[in-house]
């Protein structure tokens, strides 16, 4: 079973720039995709961004051009630069890791944008 722990999430103004971190319980490498989805109160998860273990990165509509998803093996960590970082960015942003042995996901980090 893989463990995600998020972090990096908090109180940003409109236009400036968070680093989420998702740190896994095991070799990413191992882990097929890893992904970040976004939630606000009262609507489904949605998918902000994902990366495989060949380094295929993909993007929503409104991260593209915003938002860097990358890894770093060695800490076995999975990142979520997000930059121009506007109200409507705000939401609990969590780490997905979907493996042969299913999906597991990390608690969550709140990003909360607000002048």
């Amino acid at each position: 079973q893989v463990q995600l722990v998020e972090s990096g999430g908090g109180l940003v103004r409109p236009g400036g720039s968070l680093r989420l971190s998702c740190a896994a319980s095991e070799n990413i490498f191992s882990i097929p995709t890893i992904s970040w989805y976004s939630q606000t109160p009262g609507k489904q998860r949605d998918l902000v961004a994902s990366i495989t273990s060949g380094g295929i990165t993909m993007y929503a509509d409104s991260a593209k051009g915003r938002f860097t998803i990358s890894r770093d093996y060695a800490k076995n960590t999975v990142y979520l630069q997000m930059n121009n970082l506007d109200a409507w960015d705000t939401a609990v942003y969590y780490c997905k890791a979907n493996t042969e042995q299913g999906n597991y996901w990390g608690q969550g980090t709140q990003v909360t944008v607000s002048s």
